[in-house]
């Protein structure tokens, strides 16, 4: 039977007491599994055959659910997944960090549990996966392309997607609408392996109010057939604010480093957040959930105890969102990012919210934070981090010790490498408060936010 949930959102069963971790079940269920990886401490394993599901399991909306790598706590009550992700987070603090932690605050849930993510990126490729379905009719497979998302551990094989909760419309519409022009049009897909095929990726933005922004990703550049692409899409969809393309030509699908060109209309979006305006352009990080975002911003503000007088650090501060958000409430906010893009993204949205209380450096945060930084700018009163998955790196760790500021605001997407980081400042800095964020509903993920005191 299983027992409980743990690492990576993976159901847990004990078998001579060694851990077994299982995708895709959930407590309560009862199930025939076959081990498929022994570790040294605990064991991997698959379901294989069903004696009883759990009372909690309820019907997932989605037709790929279980073979989609997205998702896949649909199958679990919202309130339990709540539950597990509040969870997640002191079994971290307590287990990694092994710091002392006030009682952790209930963890905040998304108003939107479909439909509330701003950005998808979809993959063209000439090697579908064939469900296990297709395999068991017999019937021969005529068509390998597919336009969706990557299959679990399997980086040459695509799911082709015709349904996906997670965005509003039109991101079906649009994505489907493409997949039959490329179809009707002999158009090639792309074959990761082999690094052959046109079509590459599809990337949809969409803002709080509905614009849209879509860039279509090609191989190579074939001047007479993207523009018959992107002219059919610009006629079928001509609500579109902003149509944009790229030629990248690398082994990776990153367009960091690739130029974005325009095609038609605007090269960004305008998002709205309580009364400030943020520009959102093809590159700008901006987190996923965007009514869900106005909560966390809210915690951080809370957190962070702002009377008007203080000087601010912000981050890996990205577009600035956070920085412009605090900036009312602060002396002077100064963000730090190493993505150049993103920081003209945030020195636009101070001039276009009228900020003038803000500065931003774009740079790698161990170099930038030095004490020739802090003696142009201020000495930090509070700093609020908001590190990749990856945490900050030691240099950033010691470098925010010597800043020596009285609160530290640490926003983290990956709870494991927060307490990792706050036990390294554990000497000098305290816990006081833990605040979980959901931003991804039906994933494992959760989003967490903690204020560090000086002692």
């Amino acid at each position: 039977m299983i027992t409980d949930i743990g690492a990576e959102g993976n159901a847990i069963a004990r078998v001579d007491n060694l851990v077994v971790f299982v995708p895709m079940l959930i407590p309560g269920d009862v199930a025939d599994i076959r081990i498929i990886k022994k570790k040294k401490k605990y064991l991997e394993g698959k379901a294989v055959r069903f004696h009883e599901y759990s009372k909690d399991r309820i019907t997932p909306p989605c037709i790929h659910f279980g073979v989609c790598g997205g998702c896949k706590w649909q199958h679990l009550p919202y309130k339990l997944q709540l539950h597990y992700k509040e969870k997640q987070v002191k079994d971290n603090l307590a287990r990694i960090g092994k710091i002392d932690i006030p009682e952790v605050r209930p963890i905040i849930g998304s108003a939107d549990q479909y439909h509330y993510r701003n950005k998808l990126e979809y993959t063209f490729s000439a090697r579908r996966w064939i469900t296990h379905e297709e395999v068991q009719s017999g019937l021969e497979i005529l068509n390998e392309n597919a336009l969706g998302f990557h299959i679990p551990g399997i980086f040459d094989k695509v799911l082709n997607i015709s349904e996906c909760h997670l965005q509003p419309e039109p991101t079906n519409l649009l994505r489907n609408a493409v997949h039959q022009y490329a179809k009707e049009n002999d158009l090639s897909y792309f074959n990761i392996k082999e690094q052959t095929g046109y079509l590459r990726n599809l990337i949809v933005r969409n803002s709080i109010e509905g614009d849209v922004m879509l860039i279509v990703v090609f191989y190579y550049e074939d001047a007479n057939l993207r523009l018959k692409l992107l002219d059919f899409i610009h006629k079928k969809f001509p609500s579109i604010k902003s149509l944009m393309y790229v030629i990248n030509s690398k082994r990776n699908d990153s367009i960091s480093d690739q130029e974005v060109i325009l095609y038609k209309r605007e090269d960004h979006l305008i998002e709205k957040m309580n009364g400030l305006q943020f520009r959102i352009g093809p590159k700008s990080f901006y987190q996923t959930n965007t009514r869900q975002s106005a909560v966390l911003y809210g915690v951080v503000k809370e957190l962070a105890r702002l009377t008007g007088n203080e000087v601010v650090y912000d981050l890996y501060t990205g577009t600035g969102t956070i920085a412009n958000y605090v900036a009312d409430s602060s002396k002077m906010v100064v963000g730090m990012e190493y993505v150049n893009e993103a920081v003209s993204d945030a020195k636009a949205n101070s001039e276009i919210n009228s900020i003038s209380n803000t500065a931003f450096y774009a740079g790698d945060i161990k170099d930038l934070l030095n004490d020739q930084f802090i003696l142009s700018n201020g000495k930090p009163d509070v700093i609020i981090t908001d590190p990749p998955r990856a945490g900050m790196h030691d240099d950033v760790v010691k470098a925010i010790i010597s800043a020596s500021p009285e609160r530290i605001v640490y926003v983290s997407c990956n709870p494991a490498t927060q307490a990792r980081d706050i036990q390294l400042m554990s000497e000098i800095y305290a816990v006081s408060a833990v605040q979980p964020v959901d931003m991804f509903p039906h994933t494992h993920h959760v989003e967490n936010v903690v204020l560090l005191s000086r002692k």
